[in-house]
Formats: C-alpha cells, sequence, structure tokens
C-alpha cells in the first residue's frame, strides 16, 4: 500500500528540533529539498506499486529518493547512509521528517528495494524534471520556427532549410562505468566455477552422509593446480593453456557429479544464489570449453564474473585500460546538464544513438539543436544525412577532398579548435562523475540496482549544478547589482 504524502510537506523553520533552534533555510539539503518536485515524483513512484489501498504501508517517495541521493552525494554504503541520516537533522528534513529522531528512520536492508523500486526509467525522468528547465537553450522564434513543441510533425524533406530555427548545442559523448568485479581471466574465473561447484556437491551430498561414499572431486589437487599457476610472475601462453585445460576437466567432472547427485537428491536442496550459480557455471564451462578448442578468446556475450554474469567487456581503447568491465554509458550535454541517452552492459556503437538524441533533445525542448559536437565515431553518413535535412551543423571537417582555399581551410580549422574546446565539458562531467559520485566503480552488484545507481549518479551531478546555479543567481544579485557592476 502506498499513501500520499506529498500535501503533508513542511518547511525548514517547521521541523522540529528537541534541543531548540531552527533549520538553516539555506542550508544545501534545504536548498536541495526546494529544488526536486516531489509531487510530480511522487505520482510516478506510485505508479510502481500494484495495490494502492491494501498491503503494508510503504514508505514515501521523498524517504527512497532522498536516501539515494543522500548515498550517492556523500559516497556512502547503505549503512552508512541510515547512520549519517539518524546523525544529522538536515538529512532528516531532506527525506521528509517533521521532527529530529534518535533512532533510524528505517532499516539499512531497504536502500536495495528502494533502488529496485526507482529503476533507471523513473530516475531519467525526475533527471528530466529536474534538469530540462534550467538546461533548455534559447529557443528560436516561435513565427519563423519549423518546431513549435515535442509533438509538432517532422519536418518535411521538401522544406527549405532556412525556415527551420534551431537552438543550443548538443554535446555527445560515451564511456565506461567499471563494475566492482576482480580482473577476470580465464584461470581464475574457472577456479571460482569449480569452487562454486564443489559447494554445491558438498550441499547435495549431505542427505547421504553415512548412507553412500562421497564422489571424488580432487578439489586439494585442483586448488594446488591453480595455485601454482596463479602465484607465478611470469607465465607463457602454453603454461596458461594447459592450466586452463586441467580446470576444464575438474569442472566437467564435478558438473557429472552434480548430475548424479540431483538423481538421488532434489536440486531444491540448493539455496537461491547456489541453483543460479549452477546455471551460471554451466555457460562459462559452454563458452571457456569453445575458446579452448578453437584457440581462441572471443565467444559471444562472453561471462566475466560468476556472480555478475551480466558484466561484458567493453573495449575502449584507453591507453590505462583498454578493456574495461561493467555498463557503456552515452549521455548528452545541454548546458552543462547531462542526459542518458542509452546505457547497456553490451557493447554498442554509439555512433547509432545520434538520431534518436537529436529526437530526444526536441522532445525535451520543442526543438532541434543548432549545433552537435561529437566525435568522429558519429560522423557516419546517415547521420551527417539527418542534420543536413533538419538544419543542424556537425562539428568535424565536411565530407569528401580538403579545400585548396587557404582563408576556408584556416577558418574550418579555427572552428574545429573552437569545437574541440566546447566539447571538453562531457570530459569534465565524466571526471566530477568518476572523482566525487564513484561513476569509476559502481558497487551494485545486481543488474537493475548497477542501472539505478548509474542513473542516480547523473541525477545528482545535475542537482549540484542547480545549486552552482542557485548560488551564482544569490552572489550577483546581492553583490553585482548592490555595487552596480553587473547588469
Amino acid at each position: 500500500m502506498y499513501k500520499y504524502t506529498t500535501r503533508q510537506l513542511i518547511l525548514p523553520h517547521e521541523f522540529f528540533l528537541p534541543f531548540g533552534g531552527k533549520l538553516n533555510p539555506k542550508n544545501t539539503w534545504c536548498q536541495l529539498a526546494a529544488i526536486i518536485p516531489w509531487e510530480q515524483i511522487e505520482i510516478k513512484y506510485a505508479q510502481t506499486f500494484k495495490n494502492l489501498s491494501s498491503g503494508h504501508e510503504a514508505l514515501s517517495v521523498r524517504t527512497a529518493l532522498g536516501a539515494l541521493i543522500i548515498q550517492n552525494r556523500k559516497r556512502l554504503s547503505d549503512r552508512e547512509t541510515v547512520a549519517e541520516i539518524v546523525e544529522n537533522p538536515y538529512l532528516q528534513y531532506f527525506i521528509g521528517l517533521d521532527c529530529f529522531i534518535e533512532e533510524p528512520p528505517f532499516d539499512a536492508s531497504l536502500m536495495v528495494h528502494f533502488r529496485k523500486r526507482l529503476g533507471q526509467e523513473i530516475i531519467n525522468e525526475v533527471n528530466e524534471l529536474i534538469a530540462n528547465e534550467s538546461a533548455r537553450p534559447k529557443p528560436p522564434d516561435d513565427k519563423s520556427s519549423g518546431h513549435s513543441g515535442p509533438e509538432s510533425p517532422e519536418p518535411s524533406a521538401s522544406a527549405p532549410e532556412e525556415n527551420v530555427k534551431n537552438a543550443g548545442k548538443l554535446i555527445l559523448d560515451a564511456t565506461c562505468a567499471p563494475a566492482d568485479i576482480h580482473y577476470p581471466t580465464d584461470i581464475w574465473l574457472l577456479n571460482e566455477v569449480r569452487e562454486a561447484l564443489e559447494e554445491m556437491i558438498d550441499t547435495l551430498h549431505a542427505p547421504h552422509i553415512g548412507i553412500s561414499d562421497k564422489p571424488r572431486t580432487y578439489r586439494d589437487r585442483a586448488r594446488r593446480d591453480y595455485l601454482n599457476v596463479e602465484k607465478k610472475k611470469k607465465l607463457t601462453a602454453p603454461k596458461i593453456r594447459k592450466a586452463i585445460g586441467q580446470q576444464l576437466r575438474y569442472i566437467r567432472r564435478d558438473l557429472k557429479i552434480v548430475a548424479h547427485l540431483s538423481q538421488k537428491s532434489p536440486l531444491a536442496l540448493l539455496n537461491k544464489r547456489q541453483y543460479r550459480n549452477l546455471l551460471v557455471s554451466q555457460e562459462i564451462y559452454r563458452q571457456q570449453l569453445m575458446m579452448y578448442q578453437r584457440k581462441t578468446h572471443q565467444v559471444d556475450d562472453r561471462i566475466v564474473s560468476l556472480h555478475m554474469p551480466f558484466i561484458r567487456p567493453i573495449v575502449r581503447g584507453k591507453t590505462n585500460a583498454p578493456v574495461e568491465f561493467g555498463a557503456k554509458l552515452a549521455i548528452s550535454i545541454v548546458n552543462g546538464f547531462c542526459f542518458m541517452e542509452q546505457m547497456s552492459f553490451n557493447a554498442f556503437n554509439e555512433g547509432i544513438t545520434l538520431i534518436e538524441s537529436l529526437e530526444n533533445f526536441r522532445r525535451r525542448f520543442g526543438f532541434y539543436p543548432k549545433e552537435v559536437l561529437a566525435d568522429k565515431i558519429y560522423r557516419n553518413r546517415e547521420n551527417l544525412r539527418f542534420c543536413k535535412k533538419n538544419g543542424i551543423r556537425f562539428s568535424g571537417p565536411p565530407l569528401g577532398r580538403p579545400t585548396n582555399d587557404e582563408e576556408v581551410l584556416k577558418e574550418q580549422l579555427r572552428q574545429e579548435r573552437q569545437d574541440t574546446g566546447i566539447r571538453n565539458a562531457v570530459e569534465g562531467k565524466f571526471g566530477e562523475g568518476k572523482r566525487f559520485y564513484g561513476l569509476n566503480r559502481i558497487m551494485a552488484h545486481l543488474l537493475e540496482t548497477s542501472e539505478t545507481v548509474i542513473a542516480m549518479q547523473l541525477l545528482v551531478m545535475n542537482l549540484e549544478k542547480r545549486l552552482r546555479l542557485l548560488w551564482f543567481i544569490f552572489f550577483k544579485v546581492r553583490f553585482g547589482l548592490a555595487h552596480g557592476t553587473w547588469g
């Protein structure tokens, strides 16, 4: 059951403090609470409940979303987040309490349910509610604009380009949000699978102790063979291949033993984690055996983690990390605010996201951008044709042979340097997210919660941008206009 609470919101000076005093409305958390449109978010949040009138009453969206914002803004664990809320009255006001309490408002385990309930789609919608108004470029003249709103019809192919009025700049780029996993090697992954299968064998044989002998798994010998390879600093390819073959044979034996024991003991004896590991182990064995037989290191949908099987290797070509393991994230930047365009744990070509990003821009603001600043990978013929059709300038040199006119060439180089300087803003956003908000290592271990955490970090960065704009306006009004220095 969910009960609407937006009509019961209180102001900072109404928050009761048992030790006296009042909350400062200029505090960062009070200002953040005023920025977020809680009422609109609650309508979307309530739709995730199947029954609003029966069952145990759920915590409000302000408590759930507020706790996630606190966690990502301060980079805390679930338990540290609850402990911080107990100690700080401003945080208790931020999550919607009306008075200071000395007991935890909820158990730390509920943070996982908050991340599941507030999924990626809801967080992205909240992000747009918060950022759209401030990120909106200066709109073109409505009388001459070919796109008067998000519901306007698609422009005609025969429409003259001079009648299409666009505004603003759209910056596009992609990065990887690495997951918190051990750097995967084939020998390490096979050892993890073997140990998981040995645990299942122990569980399935437990009812038959004293009745029948336990099948041999040679786990001590397998562990010794693994350590003989893992502890060596330098390994040759033949030694690695030999070690992989050994572990594959141990796993094959263990899988046969599990299949034999399942005829005597039901697989229901395995807990949820063990049963999931059994299914994943079978797929990892199939993939590794295929690569071993074909003498290759590539396979479709390659699994690199037993406990997080949704993670895939993402080849980025960076000097310090040519391959990363996590979600690939494509974002757009508009006036300093970032929006998620696409996210997937499977590698994708970010060039295919440009047209969809342009349509999202039009949906948000009612018109196409005037300029698109992106890498060369976005400059395919389909994207260039779409931009030309809709009067959008694409950064980079034009297709075809370079011109011989020195003045035109000089102007192209100047424009390219200017575009590169503006496009660096997206690299700054990636750096901000990875240095301050944990985008460099996603600590969630489930697919849906990992997606929520990544979306939350974009939301928190936009909230910080809104706060900086508020402080800029405050200082401009207080010091600039008072002394007549700013217009």
